[in-house]
């Protein structure tokens, strides 16, 4: 089994503690993340996306993560604060050094959405 590279490790706890600020020290400045919701280009930018995403959602429950060198794909289902039901969510994140230098993102958006 590999064990999930701290960068992701780091990037999850954000996640799970809905802690945006949580994500500068591992995002690398010029970060590319794309996901339903369209492109983002840019640590800040990320960071304030996921801020709001972090206010309108409860938690998430991490199910699987894959490892394959320097990328890992986590499956995890993320509940919306308004919402009883959860979505399940495919994210794949790429490390180069000790940095996430590209996320993508996969779920249905209609919940979040709403």
């Amino acid at each position: 089994m590999t064990t999930v590279p701290a960068p992701v490790d780091t990037y999850f706890q954000a996640w799970t503690n809905r802690d945006a600020d949580l994500l500068e020290t591992v995002l690398a400045p010029q970060v590319a993340v794309t996901g339903p919701l369209g492109h983002i280009d840019g640590a800040i930018q990320y960071q304030q996306a996921l801020g709001h995403i972090f206010s309108i959602t409860r938690r998430i429950d991490i199910i699987r993560q894959w490892v394959d060198g320097p990328d890992t794909l986590t499956w995890f289902d993320l509940h919306h604060a308004n919402d009883t039901s959860s979505v399940p969510v495919a994210n794949w994140v790429h490390v180069e050094g000790d940095l996430i230098t590209e996320v993508r993102i996969a779920f249905d958006a209609r919940v979040i959405l709403r």
